[in-house]
């Protein structure tokens, strides 16, 4: 059976759960999604909402960090802590005949967390010692640096795991703060699946998280890029040229035509061999290994990005012929053959994206969490079949924006 959209109703607030029950497994699979609570609330402590999912992958402050761990160790049982821009998510999983421990050492790390200062300074020496190590990856250099230039004084311009100066002034008392301002019952989804009876998952839940507050609904902040096209370069000594790009793309994901971008970004950057940024680039002048460029369309962002890497003495030419390729697919859109092989593959390959409950309980969520129907898959699906050569090209043609592309490129 497919995913279904119910409700549980704790200290009367109404709970929206993403469930589907499959029993090929003995396993249960939950997930505690907050909405709006993850680096999007660091707000001038960056790394914040990563450090706090940290700490409460430690256990408890009863047990610590390592007898929490062997607890849920000897009985199968994994609780892991995320975060994502927009939401902050707990996961659980378990084998069926241990789920009501599940629920109890879910319980009891909800109510519980391991606050202790040297859990703190355990956190900050990993993260910094990981972040030093990270000055010498010219990647995530580069692709750090293409943020500041685009979500220029938003959350987005900073890394998620923060900086060695933002994690340095963390406090237990941030974290302390984080976590009570994230759990709450007024922004929480829960999507669970697997071999368990909702009547069964409903009552472990309401005993879970009854002692949770019920909060205020917190507001989506939207950012909108406002840079206008810059070229931002490092020199380090490295081998290669690091060139992330980036630009505008005005779409949101509620927009009757944005299939349509789903469908140029496919062409222009996003499948690969085939693509016009990895023909252009690797295929007919050996510039490049890979070269990509795709849409990514959020409730709270919207922007087109690509990367590639290249021999240093390439690095001019492949940034020209980047702005090149862009300029030419908005000018000229796409061609008869190229939309045939995208709505080949696309359609083609739908079944793989649903094998798994996984899978289909991520599409669920991703729907629901942005305000879709559940059929909305399959509607895309027949759109992009129907997808005229015209529209298409007149759809691309139209975002002009994407044109103003800024780069950030790591060099020697």
């Amino acid at each position: 059976m497919s995913a279904q959209i119910k409700h549980i109703t704790i200290n009367n607030t109404q709970i929206p759960v993403i469930f589907e029950k499959q029993t090929t497994l003995p396993i249960l699979n939950m997930q505690l999604v907050f909405q709006n609570s993850g680096s999007i609330q660091d707000k001038d402590l960056n790394g914040i909402a990563s450090f706090s999912a940290l700490l409460l992958n430690e256990g408890t402050k009863r047990l610590g960090s390592t007898a929490f761990a062997s607890k849920l160790e000897s009985n199968a049982i994994s609780i892991n802590t995320t975060n994502g821009f927009e939401t902050f998510v707990i996961e659980v999983s378990s084998l069926k005949e241990v789920n009501n421990k599940a629920f109890k050492f879910l319980k009891e790390l909800l109510e519980d967390p391991n606050y202790d200062n040297k859990v703190i300074d355990k956190i900050k020496t990993i993260q910094i010692g990981s972040l030093k190590r990270k000055e010498n990856d010219y990647d995530y250099i580069s692709r750090n640096l293409l943020k500041e230039i685009l979500f220029k004084d938003t959350p987005l311009q900073y890394p998620s795991s923060g900086t060695i100066q933002s994690l340095s002034k963390i406090k237990l008392e941030d974290v302390k703060g984080f976590i009570k301002n994230t759990f709450n019952l007024s922004n929480l989804i829960i999507v669970a699946g697997g071999d368990i009876e909702f009547e069964e998952l409903e009552k472990n839940i309401i005993n879970t998280l009854e002692t949770l507050p019920i909060g205020e609904k917190k507001e989506l902040i939207k950012f909108e890029i406002k840079a206008k096209p810059t070229t931002k370069e490092l020199i380090k000594d490295t081998q290669q040229a690091y060139i992330y790009f980036g630009s505008k793309f005005n779409a949101f994901v509620k927009d009757e035509d944005v299939y349509m971008a789903k469908v140029a970004s496919f062409i222009l950057g996003g499948s690969g061999f085939g693509s016009r940024l990895m023909e252009e680039i690797r295929v007919k002048r050996g510039l490049a290994y890979s070269a990509y460029g795709y849409v990514s369309i959020n409730k709270s962002h919207s922007y087109f990005t690509g990367y590639l890497q290249t021999k240093l003495e390439s690095a001019k030419e492949a940034q020209k012929l980047v702005s090149k390729i862009v300029n030419d697919f908005v000018k000229e859109g796409v061609t008869k053959e190229e939309l045939e092989a995208a709505k080949n593959f696309l359609t083609g390959s739908e079944p793989l994206r649903t094998e798994t409950l996984s899978q289909r309980l991520n599409r669920a969520f991703n729907l629901y969490y942005k305000g879709l129907e559940q059929d909305y898959a399959q509607k895309e699906l027949d759109k992009i079949q129907n997808l005229k050569l015209e529209d298409l090209n007149n759809y691309i043609k139209s975002h002009i924006e994407i044109k103003d592309l800024s780069f950030s490129i790591v060099r020697k």
